[in-house]
């Protein structure tokens, strides 16, 4: 539970960073994302999530 609690902090980091560094580019991508179909935005989530579950084996083993 702890190293659950540990990456969910680490996201949120990551996230707050790219918004603080780069707002503009980062509302830029909001936008962009919002032009696409949901069929392209779960493709890219699936794949995010797949590289995500292999990293964090990998990072394990």
């Amino acid at each position: 539970m702890k190293d659950l609690l540990a990456a969910l902090c680490l996201v949120a980091v990551i996230e707050g960073l790219l918004l603080f560094a780069w707002p503009l580019a980062w509302r830029a991508m909001a936008a962009q994302m919002l032009q696409l179909p949901p069929a392209a935005l779960r493709r890219f989530g699936g794949l995010v999530l797949a590289a995500g579950l292999v990293g964090l084996w990998w990072a394990r083993h």
